[in-house]
């Protein structure tokens, strides 16, 4: 019991404890998105990259406020992205003293890995699907039935399908972090994980399916990745038991003597 917090805090207390993380959590994003929407153009003007590179280079919109709600939703989306941090810092200092030290070193590379994993997927949708997902889908211009068929996206809905597949892909991508968690709390185990992969596969499709706009490849470009994702996972939860059961004869041993 030595290496947890001896304290007793009544109910009241941790209940202020709570309010003070999250009112510095909401302050971290208040100022984010305070900086943010003075950068939502510069900010919007990295997101529209790949439709510039795809060869569309027009965006429209049709509501007097359209554009300008657009501004706010990519200040908040930018100030959700950065403030992150804030949050699992405080979520981190809110839960830690309740923890034992062991529980502290099993939960806190989670948390780091949290946010990079995160930045992956997006980086992953950014760079990689939403090029490919553009190509295809602006590829349907042209001419149809002696009708020229052209593609005009508003600005409002270009946005909503970059951040679809930004946040699509960047939670998506913490499968293993929550895989791997799962099993250290004993909910699922490594045999359940591998045994359950052709019903991995049918979710990988599925979540692909609600995460990302209606065609075929976008869907596989989301779900060949939880696919691996998933295979990573089962692979890192065998590489954790195997030192766990190295580890143990020598702890053995050292006891013994």
């Amino acid at each position: 019991m030595s290496d947890i917090d001896d304290s007793k805090m009544p109910l009241l207390d941790h209940l202020i404890e709570l309010r003070s993380r999250l009112l510095w959590s909401f302050l971290a994003l208040a100022i984010a998105f305070g900086i943010s929407i003075y950068f939502a153009r510069q900010i919007f003007g990295f997101l529209v990259q790949p439709l510039l590179a795809s060869g569309q280079n027009k965006l429209i919109y049709t509501a007097i406020f359209e554009a300008f709600f657009v501004e706010i939703k990519v200040a908040f989306f930018a100030a959700t992205f950065f403030s992150f941090p804030v949050f699992a810092t405080q979520l981190w200092r809110f839960v830690a003293p309740g923890l034992y030290a062991k529980e502290k070193r099993a939960f806190l590379p989670f948390l780091l890995a949290t946010p990079v994993l995160f930045t992956i997927g997006a980086a992953m949708a950014y760079y990689m699907a939403i090029p490919v997902a553009l190509n295809y889908l602006l590829g349907f211009g042209g001419n149809v039935g002696g009708v020229e068929q052209q593609a005009l996206p508003g600005v409002d809905n270009y946005l909503n399908f970059v951040m679809k597949f930004i946040f699509g892909f960047g939670i998506s991508f913490l499968l293993p972090v929550l895989l791997m968690l799962l099993e250290k709390a004993g909910i699922i185990t490594l045999a359940q994980l591998k045994g359950g992969r052709r019903y991995a596969i049918v979710g990988a499709f599925a979540i692909a399916a609600v995460l990302t706009p209606p065609d075929v490849v976008s869907q596989l470009l989301l779900a060949i990745p939880l696919c691996i994702l998933y295979e990573l996972a089962i692979i890192a939860i065998w590489l954790t038991h195997r030192g766990q059961t190295k580890t143990a004869p020598e702890i053995s041993e050292t006891v013994a003597e």
